[in-house]
């Protein structure tokens, strides 16, 4: 046991030196690169969705430098057939994510740390299960899927309930795909992501292939741009 917790603590300071690494690097971009950025993984996310019509989605208001604009849910929302739903996360005591219906910008409100959150009925921790896209947050993903949040863990215990086949993607700004992640038992992979530079992009051949994304696309926009 000695050894694994050794091993155990060697990666969990890992995490929290990579994760001050990215967060500090999202703090030096610039609100032009911000803006430019969210209007692209914006364009490829609306292009996703179009393809796909899912009839739920679930995703989350970002904040600060986070990737995707403030508005995202409400750009995703308008994109999405009539009859269809967004679901964004409420988050509990104990961390765990509930969900509730994006009705539009009014119907936010401030939940702390930035943080913006529906106001409607709460769905339940498992309203994520039956989504047919999840639009997930995460400073960084390697390309083997698995992805470093903010360190709270409400997301992995999210995705844990999300099915294997559910296409699962990840907004990012450029150079937050990287090669490899420090990794623990608990976390959970995701299947693609969306860059301002690459566009979507899946990860290792995953499920996002069967559901008519291409392993690279460039959708809403030139590759000149």
């Amino acid at each position: 046991m000695p050894e694994f917790s050794d091993e155990a603590e060697v990666t969990r300071v890992a995490k929290r030196e990579t994760r001050a690494e990215l967060l500090a690097r999202r703090r030096a971009l610039t609100g032009e690169t911000r803006a430019e950025a969210a209007g692209r993984v914006q364009a490829e996310l609306v292009a996703l969705v179009r393809r796909l019509r899912p009839r739920r989605v679930t995703a989350y208001v970002p904040v600060g430098s986070e990737p995707g604009g403030a508005d995202l849910p409400r750009v995703l929302r308008e994109a999405l057939p009539a009859d269809a739903e967004l679901l964004l996360p409420v988050l509990r005591a104990d961390l765990d994510l509930d969900w509730a219906a994006y009705t539009g910008p009014d119907g936010l409100v401030a939940a702390g740390r930035g943080i913006r959150e529906p106001v409607g009925p709460r769905l339940g921790v498992t309203a994520v299960t039956g989504a047919d896209l999840v639009v997930v947050p995460a400073l960084a993903v390697d390309r083997h899927g698995r992805r470093l949040g903010r360190g709270g863990g409400s997301y992995d215990r999210a995705l844990a309930r999300v099915p294997v086949a559910t296409l699962t993607v990840v907004p990012l700004h450029d150079g937050e795909l990287v090669e490899a992640l420090p990794v623990e038992p608990h976390d959970r992979p995701v299947r693609a992501v969306v860059t301002p530079a690459d566009g979507m992009r899946t990860l290792d051949g995953g499920p996002g292939v069967a559901h008519g994304v291409a392993p690279h696309t460039s959708a809403g926009r030139t590759r000149g741009e």
